[in-house]
């Protein structure tokens, strides 16, 4: 099943550098970062590959892939800086009690958020599956823009030298990676899983407490 999600992926992401050289990383990251989730765990490693035959040079792959990244970043909290506030507080308002969410604990995580943006953002960039949206909330929060640009740029650029050097020693084999990363990432999805469980059990707590203090 993992298989026959990646496959055209890889086929994609191949046919996208092949033809558009270190153009095609800074594309296909940007596409990554943008809140969509073409997999930086094929990307890299393939163009750590074409960096192991001599294609391609490893810095250069690492700079593309940090540009590439900074720019679909830069592109999610644009629309979460201008729009994404008033249409999750409306979303909130209307549906947020079913989902045991209210707007004073949105105005607490945005205050949080502004606290603590830069570790937040460089250390979630080090992370799958979470660094593909990172950049929503972000801008939603209002986090200054030059601290998100440069933490954004520095974990994308470890990210994608980890990655690049990875698919380097990897060589031919470099295909096998994406399938373990996928794994992993389903591990991510478990997590956060269990914590969204765990969230809905601690609030139906509190409202039950409320209700028995009345």
């Amino acid at each position: 099943m993992i298989n026959f999600i990646i496959q055209p992926l890889a086929d994609f992401i191949i046919l996208l550098i092949t033809k558009l050289s270190y153009g095609g990383i800074v594309l296909a990251m940007t596409i990554e970062s943008a809140c969509i989730p073409l997999p930086s765990e094929i990307i890299m490693p393939f163009s750590g590959f074409l960096v192991s035959n001599g294609t391609f040079d490893f810095w250069l792959v690492c700079l593309a892939g940090g540009v590439g990244c900074l720019i679909g970043s830069v592109a999610a909290y644009t629309l979460g800086y201008f729009g994404g506030e008033n249409a999750v507080r409306n979303i909130i308002k209307k549906y947020g009690k079913y989902l045991f969410v209210y707007e004073y604990e949105l105005d607490e995580a945005e205050m949080w958020f502004r606290k603590h943006g830069e570790l937040i953002t460089f250390t979630s960039r080090l992370l799958p599956v979470v660094r593909t949206f990172i950049s929503l909330p972000a801008g939603i929060s209002k986090m200054d823009f030059k601290k998100f640009a440069f933490y954004t740029f520095v974990g994308s650029f470890i990210w994608s030298a980890v990655l690049v050097y990875i698919g380097k020693i990897m060589g031919e084999n470099w295909n096998t990676l994406g399938v373990y990363f996928h794994k992993f990432n389903l591990l991510i999805v478990l997590a956060v899983s269990v914590v969204l469980v765990w969230y809905i059990q601690h609030k139906l707590k509190k409202i039950n407490q409320k209700q028995l203090a009345k």
